[in-house]
């Protein structure tokens, strides 16, 4: 197992705690691979009835993956190019699938920072999830702020979002938080923070197989209030309906509304290229089910590295840290639709593709 990840069953209740705290539990390949490890063994375990996933710091549950890993090997080779950069991704997108479908309750504490990747652990399927978030957490999709797009399943899960949500979420990367989550169908419960040593001792104290009915009714008496995006759920309509990024860009621009205005300057640092992209992934997504979904997103990794745009974003808001990423193209008006249809051009053959088996 890795350092970062700790494992405990007690009382037919598996506990995966993420611990790398300095990172906020950003993933690496080896935290991914024993994730996927723990939770095969568990799938098959009677002694295990559920499952939660948790921190070791009330900081983040999972800040996504580690980009200066990618930023390191998508360097080492030309166009982006590596075997652990093409692990990573194949195997955390198989782990994502994993927690899907998996067969027992899946309890993910989304306390804290909970992006990009760590949505993709967080989420879960239907049938076995039940998502808690408290009033520390901060949610977003902050994909295309370094030049990638919402993946781990974000083509899914965000395009099944309510109206237009899903768009504005991705499109403009910015963080919700309780209130906003449960508003978009991305949190089942809310508990504050100042019960949240009761409900960790609730978790441990209740039999695995009986943790859902147990947590609902914890859970009950707390209510997160009125989100931003319930107020402002008309503007976002209004907005982002449009059918093209320059469309609703040029929306938004008509509207003085302070709203509109920060989503709009959200929108103008993030990679034209990418917010293109993810107005595509998000319109195929809706019709795909969750094997289509990350499979799409895997071609669209292996173009997106190909191409460098998440290696220039990576650069210059993490490593550089001048804010400045020479984004290709530089401008919504300069991306052609041949430019996005690239980046949905297989790059295996179906019998080839690494999450074929999906």
């Amino acid at each position: 197992m890795s350092e970062h990840v700790l494992t405990q069953v007690a009382n037919r209740t598996g506990f995966i705690t993420l611990d790398r705290p300095k990172a906020l539990n950003s993933l690496s390949l080896d935290m991914v691979r024993s994730l996927t490890a723990v939770l095969l063994d568990w799938r098959g375990d009677s002694s295990v009835a559920a499952v939660v996933i948790r921190s070791s710091s009330a900081k983040a549950l999972c800040a996504g993956g580690d980009i200066r890993f990618f930023h390191e090997v998508g360097n080492a080779t030309p166009q982006g190019g590596s075997a652990l950069l093409e692990d990573f991704f194949t195997e955390e997108y198989a782990l994502n699938h994993l927690i899907h479908y998996y067969p027992k309750p899946y309890i993910a504490l989304m306390d804290g920072v909970v992006m990009g990747g760590g949505m993709g652990i967080a989420q879960g399927g239907p049938g076995c999830r039940v998502r808690i978030v408290t009033d520390r957490t901060k949610m977003a999709m902050p994909e295309v702020n370094i030049g990638l797009f919402p993946d781990v399943g974000g083509s899914h899960f965000l395009s099944r979002a309510p109206g237009s949500l899903g768009r504005y979420l991705g499109l403009t990367g910015l963080t919700v938080g309780a209130a906003d989550a449960l508003y978009v169908g991305l949190a089942d419960h809310y508990v504050p923070a100042d019960a949240w040593d009761a409900l960790r001792d609730l978790l441990e104290a209740v039999p695995g197989a009986e943790l859902p009915q147990a947590i609902d009714a914890f859970a009950a008496p707390f209510h997160a209030g009125a989100g931003v995006l319930e107020a402002e759920r008309a503007t976002i309509e209004r907005h982002f309906a449009a059918g093209s990024v320059a469309a609703i860009m040029a929306s938004l621009a008509a509207d003085d509304g302070v709203f509109a205005q920060a989503a709009l300057k959200a929108m103008q640092s993030r990679s034209p290229l990418m917010m293109c992209v993810t107005l595509e992934l998000l319109n195929r997504g809706a019709a795909l089910d969750v094997a289509d979904c990350l499979r799409m997103e895997r071609n669209l990794v292996r173009r997106n590295f190909e191409h460098g745009e998440v290696l220039e974003g990576v650069r210059a808001l993490v490593i550089d840290k001048d804010n400045a990423p020479k984004w290709s193209p530089a401008t919504v008006a300069q991306v052609t639709p041949g430019m996005v249809a690239g980046f949905f051009a297989p790059p295996w053959p179906a019998h080839a593709h690494p999450l074929r088996h999906l």
